[in-house]
């Protein structure tokens, strides 16, 4: 590879960042995605080398699909292919590499038909939603190589975040570090990601070209937002979120000192339309990449389901979305009424199923085993579930997915039914506290309005008895979402959240049905994780467990 040179003597690289949505598993069309950005960063945008994200050709996270040796076979199989069909373009591809019994997570860059370097991943994180320790071996050490004369350096994700693979690459004489990414979203995630990019870049003396994946792959979401930035921090181009692409940076050396020449800037969205940007995402890939043709939504009237219902139409397209309202006895007729309108705000199918019937029948079959009992939260929770049989038919029919409605409070607590409104497939508002769910609304609706402003501002209500609010069950959801954040997002104790100026009583036994409800979150639907700490892959409790929250550890008197 040899050294280009400009009229003025110095060196020059052009790298395009390939920001692609892959599909985890899907060997031959991440590789047919790859042949096709490398043609293209090739013959139309000149680049020297393109760059991919974290184990491209399997996609992230493979999980135990790299356990299967199949897998692996296709992976040799589709770098063998690589090397036959690129040519004059350098490629950067990340895939799992097998050597002497172990596993790396680890990248290779190609030129000309020829693997001439290979960097194994060194921090290979086990924390939160992330599982490598499972899988790979760390790599013990730097790999710097010349691109077009310019020492560069390789390096994977988790390597960005500790200071080390950046000081070994700076010892190594390289003037370009270059990152490539599986990144998952979580809000706040852009500033904190372009100030620790800033942070290594000032610490190395070079810059960075970081690239990352994009797209959703079951409850993960990833940004995109690749980055390259200067030897100061300055952010010299930055791709923006949610969108796949290429982005081209054009650096020059002169005297051993390299600089990226400013580029595409996207702008940084704001908090809540990033996060609502990763829920469109996470529903869109998740419903076209397991094949369904669209989705269906039980649609109440309420907030939940009129900001899912938003969504899923984002997502996926008015002609690919359908929803059903299912009155009862106690649903009132606005809630019909605005059901109707969200549809039609929308310009979505839209049917009206009354499952008094079917309910009814349910109950007359019943009839002998519920005799000599009062009506309780079992007849309530029948209602529920006779929503979700109607629902899961249409999805077995018509071949779309059911998006259940309940938000990250009710899951938390419970306040959801099993096999009710909990079933169905896939649960857009799962890492949603019910605050945010109205926020979100709130800045959907600026957009364009498709929610009544009524269904706004009515208190939230299941419907499944006279007069019932959710109020009447759990405390005022201002209240709820800030002592759920503390013990569930921070694992504060108790103790530590009645300190915070709440009431016992009520911290108490929102503690418990956290606790208690651990089976049902179990059981409920995948959903796009929008927080540091979702419930699924990030918090992993038992179901069974007898441990207290409050329960002091005394000497005991007895004496064996």
């Amino acid at each position: 590879m040899t050294q280009q040179q400009t009229d003025s003597g110095s060196a020059s690289l052009t790298i395009a960042l390939a920001q692609l949505n892959l599909v985890v598993g899907d060997i031959h069309g991440n590789t047919q995605q790859v042949l096709d950005a490398a043609r293209e960063a090739r013959d139309e945008l000149h680049a020297d080398l393109v760059i991919f994200p974290e184990l491209t050709l399997t996609g992230y996270p493979p999980e135990d699909l790299l356990l299967r040796p199949g897998l692996h076979r296709q992976v040799s199989e589709a770098l063998a292919w690589l090397q036959r069909e690129v040519r004059g373009i350098d490629l950067l591809i990340g895939y799992p590499h097998q050597h002497d019994g172990q596993l790396y997570n680890a990248c290779a860059l190609l030129h000309d038909g020829e693997s001439v370097a290979r960097y194994d991943k060194q921090s290979l994180p086990n924390y939160g939603v992330f599982d490598e320790k499972r899988y790979f071996v760390p790599g013990d050490g730097p790999c710097v190589v010349e691109i077009r004369g310019i020492p560069v350096a390789l390096t994977i994700c988790e390597d960005i975040w500790s200071a080390e693979p950046a000081r070994q690459a700076r010892d190594a004489g390289a003037q370009l570090l270059i990152n490539i990414n599986a990144s998952p979203f979580h809000s706040g995630k852009s500033d904190e990601r372009e100030q620790l990019l800033a942070q290594r870049a000032r610490e190395a003396n070079m810059p960075i070209a970081y690239v990352n994946l994009v797209g959703g792959q079951d409850e993960l979401v990833f940004d995109g937002h690749s980055l390259v930035v200067d030897a100061t921090g300055k952010v010299a181009l930055r791709a923006p979120s949610f969108e796949s692409g290429l982005y081209i940076a054009h650096f020059q050396t002169t005297d051993n000192s390299l600089q990226p020449l400013p580029t595409t800037l996207a702008d940084i969205a704001p908090p809540l339309e990033n996060a609502y940007h990763a829920l469109v995402t996470g529903v869109r890939d998740y419903v076209h990449k397991n094949h369904f043709k669209g989705a269906v939504i039980g649609l109440s009237g309420g907030i939940d389901s009129a900001l899912t219902l938003a969504i899923a139409v984002d997502a996926l397209g008015a002609e690919a979305v359908e929803a059903v309202s299912m009155p009862s006895r106690y649903t009132a007729d606005m809630s019909i009424e605005d059901a109707r309108l969200e549809a039609e705000a929308l310009g979505i199918g839209f049917r009206v199923i009354p499952i008094e019937p079917v309910f009814n029948a349910f109950l007359d079959s019943l009839e002998e085993a519920f005799a000599s009992t009062e009506a309780d939260t079992t007849e309530e929770n029948l209602q529920a579930r006779t929503r979700g049989v109607l629902l899961m038919a249409i999805s077995n029919k018509h071949g779309k997915l059911v998006l259940t409605t309940g938000n990250k409070s009710e899951m938390a607590v419970g306040y959801a039914t099993l096999y009710g409104d909990m079933a169905g497939g896939f649960a857009p508002l799962k890492d949603v506290e019910k605050m945010d769910v109205y926020h979100l609304s709130d800045w959907r609706n600026q957009q364009s309005p498709v929610i009544p402003q009524r269904v706004l501002d009515r208190p939230p209500s299941a419907e499944l008895r006279p007069d019932q609010v959710d109020q009447d069950s759990l405390p005022p959801y201002p209240d709820l979402d800030a002592i759920l954040k503390f013990f569930v997002e921070q694992d504060k104790s108790p103790d530590e959240i009645v300190a915070q100026g709440y009431s016992r009583e009520t911290v108490e036994r929102i503690a418990g049905m956290v606790l208690r409800n651990e089976y049902k979150r179990r059981q409920a639907a995948p959903g796009v994780r929008i927080t540091q700490r979702a419930f699924g892959r990030d918090r992993r409790y038992p179901i069974t467990s007898g441990y207290k929250q409050h329960e002091r550890m005394e000497p005991s008197d007895e004496k064996d």
